[in-house]
């Protein structure tokens, strides 16, 4: 099985089922792609591992550097339906990125990408790729290799990022551990989100213990924020930080 570029020939015309706010709407390849400049990465399913811990926490991370660099949107498309894709959003925070449902698997079977994964009880899936498309156009692909398993290896957000703006300074992977209804946790998302840091956020209760908190980070409190492996601290170190970082 080997996946093929399409790169330079129109993206597929089909149309999609999307929710808005409750409500049911169709969009058409047009509606989304025309008059933009757009980053597409495809993946087998929401809520996988892969997807969930790597996929797209990194791409939503990245997309104001995207931004920046000229692109309008950053899309997650994957042969799952809108409510299972508007869930997964939820579950992992990843609000700058435009979930795409194709649940048909319209789109992905007119991109030859899609593959049988029976074997794992999911049925037709996409293959994993990424692409850049510029006024419905495809630009560039970067489609992962024939191998065994759930290759990711080149459609990863670093690697478009790369191609969308070769040499840029890519912004450290930043982590924070939080808890629900924790005031200093508010603050320190918030110093992040005023500097346009991209982070991932480890919920305590839901994606961690406390002792999990102890073990990496030395400590029992929350938030501790990490920048490129290296621990922050909590919201008043944080401050510090970045204060220091723009006096720099």
């Amino acid at each position: 099985m080997t996946m093929k570029s399409i790169e330079g020939q129109r993206v597929p015309e089909v149309v999609f089922k999307l929710r808005d706010n409750d409500e049911w709407r169709e969009a058409t390849s047009a509606d989304i792609f025309a008059g933009r400049k757009v980053v597409l990465f495809a993946l087998p399913g929401a809520f996988t591992p892969t997807c969930s811990a790597s996929h797209l926490p990194r791409y939503n991370e990245l997309v104001p550097t995207f931004r920046e660099h000229g692109i309008d949107e950053v899309i997650c498309v994957s042969v799952n339906d809108a409510f299972v894709m508007e869930a997964w959003q939820r579950d992992q925070g990843a609000d700058r990125v435009f979930m795409l449902a194709d649940g048909n698997a319209d789109f992905t079977t007119a991109m030859g990408m899609l593959v049988d994964k029976r074997d794992l009880g999911f049925g037709p899936r996409s293959w994993r790729y990424s692409m850049l498309v510029d006024d419905g156009v495809i630009e560039r692909m970067f489609i992962e290799p024939d191998k065994p398993g759930d290759p990711f290896e080149v459609s990863d957000a670093d690697t478009m990022l790369q191609h969308v703006a070769p040499g840029v300074a890519q912004p450290a992977p930043v982590t924070i551990f939080s808890k629900p209804g924790c005031p200093h946790c508010a603050r320190a998302k918030r110093l992040l989100r005023e500097q346009s840091i991209g982070y991932e956020e480890i919920v305590l209760g839901r994606d961690a213990t406390v002792r999990s908190v102890r073990a990496v980070a030395g400590a029992d409190t929350v938030p501790q924020v990490f920048m490129d492996g290296v621990r922050i601290g909590g919201a008043d170190e944080l401050q510090a930080y970045l204060d220091k970082r723009r006096a720099a």
